[in-house]
């Protein structure tokens, strides 16, 4: 089958497309940038990489009009947009507007359970795009997820902040609504083997694990499983906004997520069961066990996709990395320090490992304060960190920085800011001829631009110079 897989970068269409590869398929990744796409597949003959952005339907020309299956896995858990149900729409009526001039037979839609009344604006606009997707030229099926635990997946990742954070949580009260998480691994085993099954053409299922709990029960699970003793208390004074200020100051999301998190946390997501698992030959395993399968992979360092590598988390980008990958030279700042390094391939390693667990080799403490500062106003602090110790690919968060360019063969790594900053700022580090070159650059916005790179130039003196001295040091 030709597969074409929308969303194949975000947290399940990396997982998704190895799956549909090993299995003999010819994938067709959809990514928005192409800078993004996973340079892995570049050279693979069974991959083909389309550059395709759901809101501007001439750019949908580029995507094969042979395409038997089409997994669509696009949506937003950020309300960074005042207007992202809209939006979210667009893309939707733009897809199917395409797709009905194809020969497509199949699209696999990943929702979210929504069988309340009253749903929360991220959900009802998953139900919304349901509506819009539903063809006479095409099948539309579409699969329902509670919340999705695996390594690396936005609930994961804030349950484990909260759990090690904190010995002792008084909380709000919506965490004693109920829900059935799923792994991630039954999802990819739904949707992978969902492909080409007339049998669930045009229906709808809810996918959702065995056990129904409430998020408090999933913190006190999660902590048995990491041999933690902790204590909840649950509070109705907690309104939804001093709720979002709760996960943003403890956790690794940012605000925004952390409010569109809170909106749906005070709805009920339970599922309406169905003869799906038998159809599909899947038997969804606990909750526990979910939780102890991700730690499995993040011991190994095996995390495939993280939900902070996600353009969700992102401070101030959006989708189009093309446009920050020229450093700009005039009317900048600039801080530009080498070193002679005696083993370059040791080096960037080094360089390959900077933030993070590792931090930044000089001056760590000043980053961390730095990063603290920029959670005060708002900013994504350093709570992202990196999803793996010693790999980097381009659209990677790392700490408050976005990888915008990274290529070990051509010994360059190019970091672009996402921290609260009254200008732009970019930070990079290439070797030349056994040259360590490490270069800031700063693109100031007004006088409070210009005024923040003087106040902070003392301290760069001291962090950068120590930064590359500990980088070329054998």
């Amino acid at each position: 089958m030709k597969i074409l897989v929308t969303g194949s970068t975000g947290y399940i269409g990396k997982r998704l497309i190895p799956i549909l590869i090993n299995e003999g398929h010819h994938v067709v990744c959809a990514v928005r940038d192409a800078l993004r796409a996973d340079k892995n597949y570049i050279d693979d003959d069974n991959v083909t990489i389309v550059e395709a952005d759901f809101l501007n339907p001439e750019s949908l020309k580029n995507i094969p009009n042979d395409i038997d299956v089409a997994y669509y896995l696009i949506h937003s858990m950020s309300n960074s947009s005042k207007d992202f149900q809209t939006l979210e729409a667009n893309c939707a009526s733009n897809f199917k507007n395409f797709f009905e001039t194809t020969k497509l037979k199949q699209v696999i839609y990943l929702s979210g359970i929504t069988n309340e009344d009253e749903l929360s604006k991220h959900l009802q606009s998953r139900k919304n795009v349901e509506d819009i997707l539903n063809s006479n030229t095409y099948a539309l099926t579409v699969f329902k997820a509670g919340i999705i635990v695996g390594s690396g997946s936005s609930s994961f990742e804030i349950i484990r902040d909260l759990v090690e954070k904190l010995p002792v949580m008084i909380a709000p009260k919506w965490l004693n609504t109920k829900t059935q998480p799923i792994a991630v691994r039954d999802v990819l085993a739904i949707l992978s083997r969902a492909k080409g099954n007339k049998v669930l053409y045009n229906q709808s299922y809810d996918i959702f694990g065995p056990e129904v709990l409430t998020y408090k029960q999933m913190l006190l699970e999660f902590a048995e499983v990491r041999k933690l003793k902790r204590h909840i208390l649950t509070v109705p004074v907690m309104t939804p906004k001093l709720s979002s200020y709760w996960l943003y100051f403890v956790t690794s999301t940012s605000y925004k997520l952390a409010s569109t998190l809170v909106d749906s946390m005070g709805v009920e997501i339970i599922g309406k069961k169905s003869d799906i698992n038998a159809i599909l030959d899947v038997s969804p395993i606990s909750y526990k066990e979910a939780v102890k399968l991700a730690f499995e992979k993040i011991e190994q360092n095996s995390i495939v996709s993280s939900w902070k590598d996600s353009m969700i988390s992102s401070g101030r980008l959006k989708n189009n990395l093309h446009k920050y990958i020229n450093v700009p030279k005039f009317g900048c700042f600039k801080d530009y320090k080498e070193a002679k390094v005696t083993y370059s391939d040791k080096t960037i390693d080094k360089i390959w490992a900077i933030g993070g667990e590792t931090g930044w080799y000089y001056g760590t403490y000043l980053w961390k304060l730095r990063g603290y500062l920029d959670k005060l106003v708002g900013g994504i602090g350093l709570r992202r960190g990196r999803t793996s110790p010693t790999e980097l690919h381009v659209g990677d968060a790392l700490d408050f920085w976005r990888v915008i360019f990274a290529d070990k063969s051509k010994k360059k790594l190019l970091l672009y800011a996402e921290m609260k900053l009254p200008g732009e700022a970019w930070l990079e580090f290439k070797i030349e001829d056994n040259i360590l070159k490490q270069t800031a650059t700063f693109r100031p916005h007004g006088i409070a631009g210009r005024i923040y790179w003087y106040s902070v130039l003392p301290f760069h003196g001291i962090i950068f110079n120590g930064m590359i001295k500990q980088l070329a040091k054998s």
